[in-house]
């Protein structure tokens, strides 16, 4: 098959954390399967742009990418050079996978897209939360949501979400949902590989005995104020937040570690790679993931394929993984439940080690990206043999 996807930011923009390198993860692995994967999508990385070229097409693990300025308005993504030649694109492939909600190039797709009647499949990536629209510029996604993407999702071939939770919360909206298409995230090794060695200033914190680790951007989604007040109940705890805060969140943080008297636990490390990421998994007793909203949570995949514990929230996608493969533990976000489970299994070696082989064994057996994208290559083929799909009309140009 030949597959468009696009997506608003792409590698090198790393910053955006988990749906960057799913997305990239899917596409390469979907390449290893014989497809020819497109990528249309900006240079955007922050305030400032990827080193890449413009409009050239530019090849990444069997993936050709293109990239396109936004010159203006770069909070919405928008790329006039990118619509100029969206539809020429779509004409080319069989069906097209957009990427993200309320930004200009999921609009443009999207629109492209049922102009040559080309079916397309919508993946919100979390974005599709109610709770999320009310505390965050809601009037303006509110606004978006009934008069775009509204749209984009009804007319869409299939919605894909990676876990039921993110199926509950599209429904919660009582738009007229297509086919719901649950393809979750995979793990590649990749991203935490353990050659060479870590960093000198990250060796005092490897260290450190009992560390219970959160890995992710430091966002008040995250639910890292329910975690540190958490700490005060696991007394030999030490918190290793390690991630990347776009947001300057970190004084908040300290100021509530602080008030709760465990500041001289919390350790933040900043971002993490390779050998460095690697090096906090092994020495980690436990991954802590205590997120207010999550559609999936791609660390827990990387902390179950390490042989890591991990205890999360319900709220997290991941959490019926967690439960089904016996790896870690469920448990509410309250600061007394959250901290009583961390020190209750800082306690117990034994199950912490049968907790990690039973997660490394379930991420080998169900979650790697080639089996990941066997199931979203059979949503492809559904959506295109579909009588109800939308049907290829605008003249195919191979």
């Amino acid at each position: 098959m030949k597959i468009l996807h696009v997506v608003p930011s792409y590698l090198p923009a790393t910053r955006y954390g988990g749906p960057i390198y799913s997305i990239h993860g899917m596409c390469s692995a979907l390449a290893k399967r014989g497809h020819t994967v497109r990528v249309i999508t900006t240079n955007v990385d922050g305030s400032g742009a990827s080193p890449v070229p413009i409009g050239e097409p530019v090849l990444l693990d069997g993936v050709e990418i293109r990239y396109f300025p936004s010159p203006v308005l770069r909070r919405l993504y928008w790329s006039p050079d990118m619509g100029s030649e969206l539809e020429a694109h779509v004409r080319r492939v069989d069906c097209v996978h957009v990427h993200s909600i309320f930004l200009w190039p999921t609009w443009a797709a999207a629109r492209a897209s049922r102009r040559c009647r080309v079916p397309y499949v919508m993946a919100p990536h979390g974005m599709l939360v109610k709770d999320l629209v009310h505390r965050k510029s809601r009037w303006a996604k509110r606004a978006w949501i009934r008069w775009i993407d509204k749209r984009n999702i009804e007319e869409a071939a299939a919605l894909h979400v990676t876990s039921q939770i993110e199926a509950n919360e599209a429904e919660a909206f009582g738009f007229e949902l297509p086919p719901i298409a649950m393809v979750p995230n995979g793990f590649s090794a990749s991203g935490c590989k353990g050659g060479g060695m870590p960093s000198d200033d990250l060796l005092p914190v490897l260290g450190t005995p009992d560390i219970v680790l959160f890995l992710g951007r430091i966002n008040w989604k995250k639910g890292l104020d329910r975690l540190i007040p958490a700490l005060a109940r696991a007394p030999r705890a030490t918190l290793v937040l390690a991630g990347n805060d776009e947001e300057n969140y970190r004084p908040v943080l300290e100021q509530l570690a602080l008030q709760c008297g465990v500041a001289d636990r919390i350790r933040f490390v900043g971002l993490v790679r390779g050998a460095n990421k690697a090096a906090l998994l092994s020495k980690a007793k436990l991954l802590v993931l205590p997120s207010y909203s999550e559609n999936f949570g791609n660390v827990v995949l990387e902390a179950m394929a390490a042989g890591c514990p991990v205890v999360v929230t319900p709220e997290v996608g991941a959490a019926s993984i967690v439960a089904s493969a016996h790896a870690g533990l469920v448990t509410p976000g309250g600061p007394k439940e959250l901290g009583d489970a961390i020190a209750g299994l800082l306690q117990e070696e034994t199950r912490r080690e049968e907790m990690g082989r039973r997660g490394a064994a379930a991420v080998a057996r169900h979650y790697t990206w080639d089996q990941v994208a066997a199931k979203m290559e059979r949503t492809y083929l559904d959506i295109t043999e579909r009588p109800d799909a939308v049907g290829t009309v605008c003249p195919r140009q191979d």
